[in-house]
């Protein structure tokens, strides 16, 4: 297992470095100077010529890639053009708020995903089991946005059960905390409740059929042990797989829910910073965001460990 997981941190730098190194060359190769757009439209050639060479914008891409190398080996990342704060006091603000939006909205997809899939399997060829596809299928078709604007009209506009918009974080209390959370995070795992509602339904169909089942009912076990201890772990395999890559998909799916529920969030820190040309604040977003992934992915791949002791990390 420790052998696995050196392998495991050394494949992690490809990841995080990677997404850096592009969008350090996208931000500098496209158009527009971060220093005119600081001192606005009024500001002085010589103003914006000082100002480009107090933030390093002056030298060539090379030597700021350097630069920016060093700041991330030695977590430097230098100040916020924007907020004229270091970056790694300005992204803890943001991130924690990501984070626990994705890590719920995670919890939530697999949580319905996998008992919405179980229900559907056990009753297959049912009227319940017709209603589970359904309402999978209509999951998937959904836009993230398209609902979200619905859960905000029905369940804060008219029915008022939530806030429309805001966050309260954990410190606050957890009913206080659930109640800005819950409609984000419900709108952002939708689809892939609904990805894994299929998925678990399909390897639940299989795994009914495989002779240890006949054979462990055929011993007299009874048909909970016979599901929850032995069709379950095997069948959420996939469902642990389709989770790791939703993981991903909502880190970079919660811009849009962040920015519709008025959540402080990363994603919607990084769209302001990409419009303002804020280096170092768009590349600390995206490290982090990276950082956040790899660990998120690590994670899925122990649970394997867990769910399935056949298997066995070398």
């Amino acid at each position: 297992m420790l052998r696995y997981l050196g392998k495991r941190f050394l494949l992690i730098l490809p990841t995080i470095f990677v997404p850096l190194i592009l969008v350090f060359l996208l931000l500098r190769l496209s158009p527009g100077d971060p220093a005119g757009m600081m001192l606005g439209d009024q500001a002085t050639a010589e103003q914006i010529a000082a100002l480009r060479t107090q933030l390093g914008l002056d030298q060539p891409i090379w030597v700021q890639f350097l630069l920016w190398l060093k700041g991330i080996v030695t977590l430097d990342l230098g100040n916020s053009i924007f907020f004229r704060e270091p970056v790694m006091q300005i992204i803890p603000r943001y991130a924690g708020v990501t984070i626990m939006l994705t890590l719920v909205a995670l919890t939530l997809a697999v949580v319905i995903g996998i008992t919405m899939g179980l229900l559907s399997a056990m009753n297959r060829n049912k009227p319940i089991d017709r209603g589970v596809v359904t309402t999978a299928v209509l999951g998937i078709s959904l836009p993230e946005f398209w609902f979200a604007l619905l859960l905000i009209f029905v369940f804060a506009v008219t029915l008022r059960w939530f806030p429309v918009a805001g966050y309260n974080p954990p410190s606050t209390g957890l009913i206080a905390f659930a109640s800005t959370i819950f409609l984000p995070a419900l709108a952002l795992g939708v689809r892939q409740s609904a990805l894994m509602t299929r998925m678990m339904r399909s390897s639940m169909l299989d795994v009914l059929n495989e002779p240890y089942i006949t054979t462990a009912r055929a011993q007299g076990l009874p048909e909970s042990k016979v599901i929850g201890q032995y069709a379950m772990r095997t069948a959420a395999m996939p469902v642990v797989t389709v989770a790791g890559l939703s993981a991903g998909y909502m880190l970079g799916g919660a811009v849009a829910i962040e920015i519709i529920f008025a959540l402080p969030g990363l994603g919607r820190m990084l769209v302001e910073a990409v419009g303002r040309r804020d280096y170092p604040l768009v590349e600390g977003g995206v490290l982090t965001i990276s950082l956040v992934l790899a660990v998120l992915n690590l994670a899925i791949d122990l649970i394997y460990a867990i769910l399935d002791p056949r298997i066995r990390y070398q």
